[in-house]
């Protein structure tokens, strides 16, 4: 028997117990020069990040109005709560094949001149590997994407698809945002961008 009653129920808790634990962390942020950067130029800017590291920077940018991609699954649902919890907006969908709700509601949400983050290897994965959608979204709103991570000094891995991090109790957590990503007008920068953003990801989730 499924016991979807007991889902919001379970759902607060977990909230709960995250916000506990989310208390402990001390956050540690380098590399926001160039973000203040763009928002001096009035450039708007989707932050990017690995889906497995989502849950320290919800709390390191939390309460900021910032627009959330999230998928329409039923756990995207409860990540969609612990958000609105949060202080964050959320656009329901995907950018990858099949996501052009997600993909346009990106788009409206830069376009009035939110700050927007996206993981750009989720709802499903494959694990660490950029979806095209995320440059898509860049380009129809002009948009810098800025590579963002989370690097905790102890963590535990929960087996889940993208094997979620979870910073342990009182562990430090570098958050560390990597160089904007410009595109220029044709399809090759596309492909660069791509390419770039998953080398930058991936260098900076290896930092210490």
């Amino acid at each position: 028997m499924k016991l979807t009653f007991a889902e919001p129920v379970l759902s607060m808790v977990g909230q709960r117990l995250i916000r506990l634990l989310a208390r402990t962390w001390r956050f540690r942020v380098s590399g926001e020069e160039a973000v203040r950067a763009l928002i001096a130029e009035r450039r708007p800017y989707i932050l990017a990040l690995w889906h497995s590291r989502i849950l320290p920077l919800l709390f390191s940018h939390r309460d900021r109005g910032i627009v959330l991609l999230i998928s329409k699954h039923r756990d995207g649902g409860h990540l969609a709560d612990l958000a609105s919890a949060l202080g964050y907006s959320a656009v329901r969908g995907s950018t990858n094949r099949g996501g052009e709700v997600g993909l346009l509601g990106l788009i409206r949400a830069l376009q009035v001149g939110n700050v927007v983050a996206v993981t750009p290897d989720g709802p499903r994965g494959p694990v660490e590997k950029v979806q095209a959608g995320i440059v898509s979204a860049a380009r129809h709103a002009s948009a810098a994407i800025v590579p963002l991570t989370a690097n905790a000094s102890a963590e535990w891995r929960i087996p889940t698809w993208d094997r979620m991090r979870i910073p342990k109790p009182f562990a430090r957590v570098d958050v560390v945002f990597g160089p904007p990503i410009l595109l220029g007008p044709d399809k090759d920068d596309a492909r660069r961008a791509l390419g770039r953003l998953e080398r930058v990801l991936t260098e900076l989730g290896k930092a210490s």
